[in-house]
């Protein structure tokens, strides 16, 4: 017999029927399982387990939105927020001019769907994760010159049941790892960090699949020591080689939120462009709600948080701008299909349009052919956090820059800054590389909540200005 406690999908397609054949319900179960873990300086500064679920429950009445949210999934208190959203809606409904035009058509997802995981999260006890972590911390401050190491952990374990009062019917489990350490090197009074991690959806296996706990350590302590001599570079514009790293930052933050359409519908710099030359004819970016070209992307998702399958969404191919990213709101508006981009962090979220994985795709060019056909530049790899405005101007954070000169790589340099229009950038690009990474999967994107993605691509050449001294 079922708990009047434990949400089912029966339970809660119940829960939906009980609500006026008016009204468009979308209901939303979540359980979330957080894990912490945090080293410093080897002391276990935390471990954190916890685990918080509840009910989110969205509806459409007379083209207005209500939405109320409960951490008691009893069957009295979820039909009574129903119809406190209910109630908002009709609020709003006497005072706003407005209205949602309706919700685009589309399939809806049915069924069950989970990320695959090789060493599933919840059986890897939390001895094993604090051991590996305090692991990867004393390796990094073995390394000479190292005066202060740091090491967090942290996964977000969440199951979700979705309905939607028009067919929408999808349980959810999405477990998503991460890891980074931050090292401090030091030499007299001089003193430079660095960091390094990864951020999947996926196991525990392969969170480091790729590089082990302390090949990370070691890596992240070398550069730092490395960069202790390093100088800044000059400023000025030339030509860039951006790592994947940098160029997921560049899709993701200077282009991926110019392209989401409530921001478009706002003013964003791409509004009208639609079948517009924006970019280099070598540029096709990409948001997908699955990993292409690599796996466990951090931003992969199945379904979005409107039950629309989550596939791969063009938004520039081959230079010209093809589509924005939506939600079933915003298609209707544009007349376009639903993207699977709408995403609620937690189930006291309202659904917004947010990325998933965004990135730049793969030509034919490699690595070093780039450097090789480059007289004066610089080589430009891991990224920092940056920021861009709606006209497309951004500025972004790297952590170490190596100067090109007559077709070689020089002196390591330290990180700086870069910046430039990012649709300038895009149409300067001459070369782009035949690898792939993702990047930025240790980060959140915070537009208006925490939303996990990713970012990536190839190496990309292209013309941009380069922060430094004069």
């Amino acid at each position: 017999m079922v708990s009047d406690f434990e949400p089912t999908i029966d339970r809660l397609l119940s829960l939906i029927s009980s609500s006026p054949s008016s009204v468009y319900s979308e209901v939303r179960y979540q359980m979330r399982s957080i894990s912490e873990i945090h080293v410093t300086n080897g002391e276990v500064e935390r471990v954190r387990d916890n685990v918080v679920s509840g009910c989110g429950i969205r509806v459409l009445v007379d083209g207005c939105w209500g939405f109320s949210s409960t951490n008691d999934t009893t069957t009295t208190s979820l039909k009574s927020s129903m119809y406190d959203a209910i109630s908002v809606a009709r609020v709003l409904g006497n005072s706003k001019k407005a209205k949602v035009r309706g919700l685009a058509e589309c399939k809806l997802a049915k069924g069950v769907f989970r990320a695959k995981e090789r060493g599933r999260l919840s059986d890897v006890g939390i001895e094993r994760k604090v051991k590996d972590i305090c692991e990867a911390e004393a390796q990094a401050r073995k390394h000479r010159g190292i005066r202060m190491a740091s090491c967090t952990y942290r996964e977000i374990i969440d199951h979700k049941l979705l309905v939607t009062s028009d067919g929408a019917e999808a349980e959810i489990y999405d477990p998503k790892p991460e890891f980074a350490i931050t090292c401090l090197a030091g030499k007299g009074t001089e003193s430079v960090s660095s960091t390094d991690g990864v951020g999947i959806t996926g196991g525990w296996y392969d969170l480091f699949s790729k590089k082990s706990n302390t090949d990370y350590a070691e890596e992240v302590a070398d550069k730092a020591y490395r960069l202790l001599d390093a100088k800044y570079p000059y400023g000025e514009r030339t030509t860039l080689i951006l790592d994947p790293g940098m160029v997921g930052l560049l899709a993701h933050e200077a282009i991926g939120h110019m392209a989401e359409a409530d921001f478009v519908l706002s003013g964003s710099v791409l509004k009208g462009k639609i079948g517009r030359t924006v970019a280099s004819d070598l540029v096709t970016l990409v948001d997908n709600g699955h990993s292409a070209f690599a796996k466990n992307a951090a931003g992969t998702i199945a379904v979005d948080d409107e039950g629309v399958y989550a596939g791969r969404t063009s938004i520039i191919k081959d230079g010209v701008l093809e589509s924005f990213l939506h939600s079933r709101e915003s298609a209707m508006v544009f007349d376009s299909e639903p993207t699977g981009n709408a995403r609620a962090f937690s189930y006291t979220d309202e659904p917004l349009i947010r990325m998933r994985n965004t990135y730049i795709e793969p030509k034919s060019d490699n690595l070093a052919d780039m450097i090789k056909e480059t007289g004066h530049g610089f080589l430009v790899k891991g990224a920092r956090n940056g920021q861009a405005d709606a006209n497309g101007e951004f500025m972004f954070g790297s952590q170490e820059v190596y100067l090109v000169e007559n077709g070689e790589v020089k002196q390591i340099m330290r990180g700086t800054s870069i910046s430039g229009n990012a649709f300038e950038v895009l149409q300067s690009v001459d070369m782009v590389g035949d690898s792939f990474e993702y990047g930025i999967g240790t980060g959140y994107c915070g537009k208006y909540q925490p939303a996990k993605v990713d970012g990536g691509g190839p190496y990309l050449r292209c013309s941009a200005i380069i922060g430094g001294t004069q």
